[in-house]
Formats: structure tokens, C-alpha cells, sequence
């Protein structure tokens, strides 16, 4: 491919436009498609809507496990084996308590999961405390997973203040059965589209590496931006031992960033977060994820370790970006390498346990 080729990938996502899917799709499958033109052709678009900026996201599981679905990729699932520790909810106490960590980290939106299909009545009532609560106390967005969800339901939490709703569709309509039997892909659309319809924020993205073709991932990106997504996280699926899914399919380095591209192109004003599975698969080029994305996750996911705190800040100040936080990233890398050098703390693990 030629400059203009680059070149045009890059007009079309500022001036918002759409080229067509084969297009998109040729940046998936075509040897000749080269990583660092189409890189920085993603950049281009990266920095004319998000400048260098990385908006950091810490996750917790809220509830782990016990879980009556059957999500092949994931290791609270009833169908998976996987060793985890199971609860069924942490108090009020303790999720305002990583609340206050998260922002001390310089987290700018704090992500709660709930496990489980849906969430009742009163566990709603109480997400919906939960998010006035954290709201009320510091000054940091909140983002919930919680299930398939109804419009009543989102209203309520809507009207608590909460900032965005994550449920991800996680792989084309056509793939869906195979990964998933307890509910349905429309099942996940009809709960994006209540969202949205209360007003909230939609935060929805992808497990790659699960057998799905290139023209389907296109199409979950053109999905996604028909949905007008906020936020798009893509996760590389892990291997993770005991799941029915524990390998993943073609992901090499250079496969990930050329799909981080894809979603940019495709998606260009939106939140393009380098999600699960980025330090596993992307190995020694994650940094370059920064190059189409403009979000990660900082502290690890819901039931893996990432990379440390103080390694995740200082790649993101090595490569020159910035964070969106009220302390910049030197400030909070200087904070972890004091805190480090304390007496008492033995290695970056007492900093960071793993997640459950």
C-alpha cells in the first residue's frame, strides 16, 4: 500500500466519514497493509480528538463468580473450571474503600462488576447508593457492569449520578452462540440500547481471539459506532486454565495493534481502551497500543494480574502522553516509588494483590 492509502484511512476518521468495509477489513488480512504507516495513520486521528492523553481506568469485582452463565471465555462462568474465589458481594465499606484507592491512583473512572445474568430490584437500589455515595466523595467517574439490564433499571442509576453503563458485546452476532447458550447477542443490544435511552453513557467492547473472522470484527466496530459508544475496550482473550475457551487464535503482536487501529478508524472519537490481555499479547510492543488507543486499565482486571502500577505510569511517561487525572503521571510515578521504598514492603506484589 501506498501513502495515500495511509493518508486516507486517516481523512476519513477525522472528517468522520467511512470508507468501506472491505477497506477496513483489508487492514486485517492484506500482508501489504505495513504496521507502522497504518500506526501512525491511527495516531493522526488519535491526537486530533484525544491529543496525547490516557484516560486510566481501575476495575474491581464487586461479586465474583457464582455465576449462571455460560460464557465460554470466562472464568467465573458455570461452564469453566477455573480456580477463583467466589462471593457473592463486597459491603458498602469496602467498595467505597478501592473507590478512594482508585482515585488516589489517579484512576479518572472507577469500573464496578457485578457478576450474574441480571441484577434484582435491590441489588439495583443498591448500585444506585453505592454510585451517589462514591459521587459524593470524590470527584471521579463511575462506570457499572451489571448484567442485561431494562430501562427502569438504568433510569434509576441514571438518576444516581452514574456516568456510564458497560456491557460488552464481545463478539459478532453471527459467532455469539458459539461462546455464550444462556442468553443472546440481542439480549446485550437491548441492553445498550436502554442505557442510551436513560441517558447513560455506553461503554462496549470486544474479546478478541475467540475464532472471529475479520470481516465480522468490522462489523462489531461499525456496531459499535451505529450504538454511538463512548468507550471501546478491547480485550485479547487470555488463557486462563479450567475455561472452555483457554486458547486464543492469531493474536500476535503485530494481529493486536492493527485491530486497535481498526476500532479507531472506524470509531474515531471514541474512548479506544487497550484492555484485558494487552501485557500477554502485545508483549514487548505494548507501549504502541498508546498509538491508537487512548485508555487502559491500571491495576489489573477482573480475575487477572496486569502489569504494576508503577510499570503501567511509567510507560505511559516514557512514551511522552499524558494522563487525564487531578496528579499527573510523574507525580503518581514518584508517589509509587516511594511507597515502594518503604520499609515493610517486601516487592510490587505487596503494592498490588492479585485480583478476585
Amino acid at each position: 500500500m501506498d501513502e495515500h492509502f495511509y493518508q486516507a484511512l486517516a481523512k476519513a476518521g477525522i472528517d468522520g466519514d467511512l470508507l468501506d468495509q472491505a477497506t477496513y477489513a483489508s487492514l486485517l488480512t492484506d500482508k501489504s497493509v505495513k504496521l507502522m504507516p497504518l500506526l501512525n495513520a491511527a495516531y493522526t486521528v488519535r491526537e486530533h480528538f484525544h491529543g496525547k492523553t490516557v484516560t486510566v481506568h481501575i476495575i474491581n469485582n464487586v461479586s465474583n463468580g457464582l455465576c449462571s452463565e455460560d460464557c465460554n471465555y470466562c472464568p467465573q462462568s458455570k461452564s469453566s473450571k477455573a480456580e477463583i474465589v467466589e462471593y457473592s458481594e463486597k459491603s458498602k465499606e469496602e467498595i467505597l474503600a478501592e473507590a478512594k484507592q482508585a482515585y488516589e491512583a489517579g484512576a479518572f473512572r472507577y469500573c464496578m462488576v457485578y457478576a450474574g445474568r441480571r441484577a434484582r430490584e435491590q441489588r439495583i437500589e443498591r448500585i444506585a447508593d453505592l454510585v451517589r455515595t462514591i459521587k459524593e466523595q470524590y470527584p471521579i467517574e463511575v462506570c457499572v457492569s451489571a448484567g442485561i439490564m431494562d430501562e427502569k433499571s438504568t433510569l434509576l442509576l441514571k438518576e444516581a449520578g452514574l456516568d456510564r453503563l458497560n456491557h460488552n458485546l464481545n463478539t459478532s452476532s453471527s459467532q455469539y452462540a458459539k461462546i455464550c447458550t444462556t442468553h443472546t447477542y440481542t439480549d446485550r443490544l437491548n441492553t445498550l440500547k436502554a442505557a442510551r435511552n436513560a441517558g447513560l453513557e455506553v461503554c462496549s467492547g470486544i474479546i478478541t481471539g475467540m475464532g472471529e473472522t475479520a470481516v465480522e470484527l468490522v462489523a462489531l466496530a461499525m456496531m459499535l459506532r451505529n450504538l454511538e459508544t463512548k468507550s471501546i475496550p478491547i480485550n485479547f482473550l487470555l488463557p486462563i486454565a479450567g475455561n472452555k475457551l483457554e486458547t486464543a487464535e492469531n493474536l500476535t503482536p503485530e494481529y493486536c495493534l492493527k485491530i486497535l487501529c481498526l476500532f479507531r478508524f472506524i470509531n474515531p472519537q471514541a474512548e479506544i481502551r487497550t484492555a484485558a490481555g494487552r501485557e500477554y499479547h502485545l508483549r514487548s510492543m505494548e507501549v504502541m497500543s498508546l498509538y491508537a488507543a487512548n485508555s487502559l486499565f491500571m491495576d489489573g482486571y477482573l480475575n487477572t494480574r496486569g502489569k504494576s502500577r508503577k510499570d503501567t505510569l511509567q510507560m505511559i511517561v516514557d512514551a511522552g502522553f499524558t494522563i487525564k487525572s487531578d496528579k499527573s503521571a510523574e507525580e503518581l510515578l514518584l508517589q509509587e516509588e516511594e511507597d515502594s521504598a518503604a520499609p515493610g514492603l517486601k516487592s510490587d506484589t505487596d503494592l498490588h494483590p492479585a485480583r478476585n
